[in-house]
This record gives C-alpha cells, structure tokens and sequence, in this order.
C-alpha cells in the first residue's frame, strides 16, 4: 500500500494549530487565575488599612484558597486570627505552614516564632515555652529569649528566669544584672534562712549597686537577733547605695539604737537628708532624737524647706495648742488628708501603694517604685 504523503501535509499544519490553541488556553487560565489571586489580595489589604478585620479575613481565606503555596498569604491570615483574639484558628494556620516541606529555613523559623506567639497569647504557657525553645540559634533568638523571661517571671519560675537573664546578658542584649539579683531575692524569700543568706550574699555580688539583697541580708540578721551585724550590713549599704537610704532607713535606725550607734548614725542620716530632703529619713531622724523639742524642731526645719502636709501633721501631734479641745478633730483632718501622700507610685504606669515594691504589682515592671513618697515627688 503506497503511503499518501498529501496526509502529512494536512497533518502537520493541524497539529500545530491544535498545539497553539491548547497553548493559549492553558495562557489564558493561568492569566485569569493570577488576576483573581491579587485582586482578593489587595480587597483583603483594602479592608485591613480601613481596620474591617472581618471583612479582610474572608478576603485572605478566598486568597489562600486559590493559591495555597503563598506563605505570606498564611502569615498575614494567621496575624490576623491572633489579633482577633482567635488563637486556635491563628495556631491551625502556623502549623500548617510548619508541616510544608517547601517552605525555606528562615521562613520556618517565622511560622516557628508566629507559632510560640500564638500560644503566648492564648496563656497557653508550657506549649508557648516549647515553642520559644526550638528558636534556639535562629534570628528570633533573642525575642525568644524575652519572652520566654516574661513566662518565667509570670509563672515565677525564678531559677529558669535568672538562666535566661544570664544568656540576654551575655549576647549583649542589655545589663541584666539586676534583674538576676532580684530572681535571686525572689528566690531566697521562700527559703530556709542559711539558704536564703547564701542566696541574698550571690545577689550582692551580681549587681553591687543594688539595694535590695543589703536590705533583705539586714532584715535576716535582725530577725536572728543579730542587731550588731544588721547595722554593719545597712552602714556599708548606706555608702555603696545612698539613693537607696530612704529604703533603709526606719530599720537602720533600729538597729543603731539597739547597739548604741544614735551619733554615728544620725550622722550618716543627716548627711543623706540634705542630699535629699526625704520623708522617710526625717522619721529615722526623729526616731534617734532623745530631745522631743528637739525632734520638733526637725519637723519645723523641714517644713521651711518644703510644704510638706505629712511633716505639719507630725508636728502637730505633739504641740499643744491654744485651743486644745479641737486639737484632735484638726488632727484627724490632717491625718486623713495627708495619708495618700505617704504612698509609693509607679513610674512605669501610676499604680500607687502603701508599701515600697521592688516590681510593680499593676505593670510587673521592676525597680520602678521610686524610694520617695507621693508628696515628696
């Protein structure tokens, strides 16, 4: 049979006709999926820059949907589910991405961080602190870091904090000094008192300049009845950390008179006084004074220095006055109107107290109750 080569004439120009349809119908889905990709892309941007979080949600889902493979897509989605406060749908979206094989080293450690965020938010702590672990060594080293020390610190797990502190501190991410020796005068509060010294004595080395471990060191000794050892450890305080005086001061007044240190001691707390006009070392003052008009005569000298509502309250305690049968009635008032001025106030947020705090009680920031009254600020 003779092969009719009119055929392959026909045949080739037809196949490549076919082919070049085919071609531009495959061109032609492509185009129309990449439209409808950034389109619900930038609807989603849209709503989210006019804050209709729900709205840009739904957008990013469709998005998502028609094009799986964008991680960035899955970021933006997952961001948005954790600031809606929907922490199972934000954690469902982040381990997805976990799971894909195709996703590059730096993008993984992203979703690895998102993730431990996530859980951090939800106060799921532990599977929050598992996560921040395995950012160990990554870019989000140091993030990780801190937020693993606000775990620590919330859960006050002092130990894991003050290992934390450590490695912020060697990486050169701040001095961490002190936040260590607070860890470990948290630490020595629920301690044997051997324990605790031992503690408080590894505090005072971490961070000399800090006043709390001396404090806290003082007040183990005199609650031993070691008055002797207290003042030493308060007079060599009262040297290597002045502005911490005020702290210190009804105590190291105690205890020098309980060794019979009123000169020396009044000496150092004068001495503090006129470096700052303290409420706190008037009283100490006063307290050593065996003189009542000489004690009197303190108050008066503060209140020419300053109007101070608290110090014309203890004056007037113990003057007698003409007109004696209201003396306690102007008392009260006095009283009354000057007992909020005796209190300790956060720098950090304002939260006031009646007690001085080494870490706020409102924002858990530390150090950041000044060692001066309300009034005296």
């Amino acid at each position: 049979m003779d092969f009719d080569l009119s055929w392959l004439l026909w045949g080739l120009p037809l196949a490549f006709v076919l082919g070049w349809v085919a071609s531009r119908l495959d061109l032609r889905q492509m185009r129309v999926e990449n439209r409808q990709a950034p389109k619900a892309y930038f609807k989603g941007l849209n709503f989210l820059l006019n804050e209709q979080q729900d709205q840009a949600i739904d957008a990013f889902i469709e998005a998502v949907q028609k094009d799986p493979d964008t991680s960035e897509l899955h970021f933006a989605l997952g961001n948005l589910f954790r600031r809606r406060g929907e922490y199972e749908r934000a954690v469902r979206v982040h381990e997805h991405l976990l799971s894909r094989g195709d996703l590059s080293k730096e993008e993984r450690h992203r979703a690895q961080h998102a993730l431990a965020l996530d859980f951090l938010k939800a106060g799921l702590l532990d599977r929050a602190e598992d996560a921040l672990r395995k950012l160990e060594g990554t870019a989000y080293e140091s993030q990780a870091l801190l937020a693993l020390l606000a775990i620590y610190e919330r859960s006050r797990d002092w130990p894991h904090a003050a290992e934390v502190a450590r490695k912020l501190d060697a990486s050169g991410q701040g001095n961490f000094g002190g936040r260590v020796a607070h860890y470990l005068c948290e630490e020595a509060a629920a301690k044997p008192p051997q324990e605790a010294e031992q503690l408080l004595r590894e505090a005072m080395t971490v961070a000399p300049e800090a006043a709390r471990p001396g404090i806290e060191i003082a007040a183990l000794q005199r609650k031993a009845g070691d008055e002797r050892a207290a003042y030493e450890t308060l007079s060599r305080l009262a040297e290597t950390a002045p502005s911490s005086v005020p702290l210190m001061a009804r105590p190291y007044a105690e205890a020098a008179i309980a060794t019979n240190q009123r000169a020396r001691a009044l000496e150092v707390l004068e001495h503090a006084y006129e470096r700052a006009h303290s409420l706190d070392v008037l009283e100490a003052i006063v307290s050593l004074q065996a003189d009542a008009d000489k004690a009197a005569a303190w108050y008066l000298k503060h209140l020419q220095r300053e109007p101070s509502l608290v110090a014309a309250s203890k004056w007037l305690a113990n003057e007698k006055l003409e007109h004696q049968q209201y003396h306690s009635l102007v008392q009260g008032a006095l009283d009354h109107a000057a007992r909020p001025l005796m209190r300790y106030r956060c720098a950090a947020c304002g939260f006031e107290a009646k007690q001085h705090f080494w870490q706020c009680p409102g924002c858990q920031a530390w150090d950041s109750y000044p060692a001066r009254r309300v009034e005296e600020l």
